[in-house]
């Protein structure tokens, strides 16, 4: 304002009328935290954690690329773990390996379903611990994601 002037020219602001606070930013503008990033890293799997290693500025923070890597390097497992899985249990019941019947079958169905259950249940228990702020490693596998997310 001018010396003397009673009004703003640029906004309209009355002389000695108290400044407005600044707006704050907008909800979200900010990107998500680093707790909620580490956990959705987790939520598709390999997807997530792949977006979350490209996606700036969360491929800089090492936290959440530990949680991507090691989300990475779990569904990996769980994919091989499946596919050997149901290719020796697929191959013994075709070649006659598994005789014993229904009841065998239904044996080899509970095994698999409590397996499912505690991958499911692995899962929860990572993102849980992502939510929390901890780098909860893995055995092996979360060793080998601390590594990769420190190299960069």
């Amino acid at each position: 304002m001018q010396d003397g002037a009673t009004k703003c020219a640029a906004c309209g602001a009355m002389a000695g009328a108290p400044v407005a606070a600044a707006a704050p930013p907008a909800a979200g503008s900010e990107g998500l935290t680093r707790n909620v990033a580490g956990a959705l890293a987790y939520i598709l799997g390999i997807i997530t954690g792949v977006v979350f290693l490209v996606i700036e500025p969360y491929k800089r923070d090492k936290f959440i690329r530990f949680h991507a890597f090691q989300s990475i390097f779990y569904w990996g497992v769980c994919f091989v773990f499946w596919m050997i899985w149901s290719f020796v249990v697929v191959g013994m019941l075709f070649s006659g390996g598994l005789g014993g019947g229904m009841g065998l079958f239904s044996f080899i169905g509970l095994i698999f379903n409590l397996i499912r259950l505690a991958m499911f249940l692995g899962w929860l228990f990572l993102m849980y611990k992502a939510y929390n702020n901890e780098e909860f490693k893995l055995p092996v596998i979360g060793d080998i994601a601390a590594k990769q997310a420190a190299a960069a």
